[in-house]
């Protein structure tokens, strides 16, 4: 009975079971999962502003009163994805199904979402926003930008050590809470890794795929094309060009994504030379279909396993490189990031352990989390462990 389940079970749905019957990746993508929550819902986790609050007769929701065009975005895109993916076509569908939706999610909100364009944290904490019938607060009630200068913050403050004011986890040099720093600086190490990634996945695919499809002169250019990529050091490319452009988050994806593409490009055309052969694409090219349907409708969804390892490790790899611009004070300046956090440790006259412990603890758990997915991919499609796990039990 085992047998004939097994038999029935498609490639990608037995890749995935195997995927997650170790406890590692279920903690990897437990961890991922949190930091995607905390990202997606960062204005209503930690914000100095209320919930929702009643005035008199009147019900108010500040949070949304004030919600960026970024975060209305983020919102949107979420939820999209949800819908998508629960929708049941083939996966090349469902993402450009996703892009699109999320183009118009971005045209739909930079037209309508108008917010306040000066926003002063202090007067959330006066008699407008606090004589009120009732409020809800979000659970960290500060905003990653309220230094608190109200409160008479003296900047640098262990957990728990500010009179009459909570900080889990202490505040930072200008007086800011640190785990509403945190919360908000999931957005960038999330989004530096799944874009810079996707960049580099998409033109991996496209330049592997035409050198495992064609080989000959077409391969041999595009192996000197992956050798030379290959040799560029993106993090002293990445200081290069902060030093003559400023600092820009999207021009760290667009250049980690430009730089990381040839290992992807390597796993593609592996496969695609090992494919190309088959029965399958000879039917297709005898009937006539165009290129762009043989690579990546007939070729692509049976070789692109491999990619799910090299992936994970390359979000890693992003994720890594990110805060060691942020570390070296290189990096986005308007909006909190773990590396900048790191930086503020060691700067001062005194070490400062909370600074250090939770950022950084953080980009460890985040690398390794996603260490340990690419590990059980790994682990999932290479048939010799499989083989080895089968004789094992």
């Amino acid at each position: 009975m085992t047998k004939s389940v097994s038999s029935r079970e498609s490639f990608s749905a037995r890749i995935w079971r195997k995927t997650l019957a170790g406890v590692g990746v279920k903690f990897g993508l437990g961890w991922v999962g949190l930091l995607v929550f905390c990202a997606v819902f960062a204005p209503f986790l930690a914000n100095s502003m209320p919930l929702l609050m009643s005035k008199g007769s009147t019900i108010s929701a500040p949070v949304l009163e004030y919600l960026s065009v970024e975060d209305a975005w983020i919102l949107a895109s979420f939820f999209i994805a949800l819908a998508v993916f629960r929708l049941n076509i083939d996966g090349g569908k469902q993402i450009l199904l996703f892009l699109l939706g999320s183009a118009l999610a971005a045209l739909l909100v930079n037209s309508f979402v108008k917010p306040p364009v000066l926003v002063i944290y202090d007067d959330f904490r006066g008699p407008a926003y606090t004589q009120v019938d009732w409020k809800i607060m979000p659970p960290i009630p500060y905003a990653p930008v309220d230094y608190l200068r109200d409160l008479g913050s003296k900047g640098l403050e262990a957990p728990f050590a500010t009179e009459g004011h909570t900080h889990l986890m202490g505040t930072e040099e200008n007086g800011a809470d640190v785990l509403s720093r945190m919360i908000h600086a999931c957005r960038i190490s999330l989004s530096i890794g799944l874009i810079a990634s996707g960049i580099a996945l998409a033109i991996g695919i496209v330049i592997g795929g035409l050198m495992g499809y064609f080989s000959g002169v077409v391969d041999m250019l595009g192996m000197r094309l992956v050798e030379i990529f290959e040799d560029i050091p993106t993090l002293f490319l990445l200081l290069t060009f902060v030093a003559f452009f400023g600092r820009s988050l999207y021009m760290m994806m667009v250049i980690i994504g430009v730089t990381g593409w040839s290992g992807y490009a390597r796993y593609v055309r592996q496969e695609f030379l090992k494919l190309r052969k088959q029965d399958y694409v000879q039917a297709a090219v005898a009937s006539g279909l165009p290129l762009s349907s043989i690579l990546f409708r007939h070729m692509l969804p049976n070789g692109v396993a491999p990619l799910l390892v090299a992936v994970s490790f390359g979000v890693a790899g992003a994720i890594l490189s990110e805060a060691t611009l942020s570390f070296l004070g290189l990096g986005v300046v308007d909006a909190p990031s773990w590396g900048a956090m790191l930086d503020q440790a060691v700067k001062s006259s005194t070490f400062n352990w909370w600074m250090a412990v939770f950022p950084g603890g953080s980009i460890f758990m985040t690398v390794f989390a996603y260490n340990l997915i690419g590990e059980a991919f790994r682990d999932a499609i290479d048939p010799r462990l499989s083989d080895k796990a089968g004789v094992k039990s």
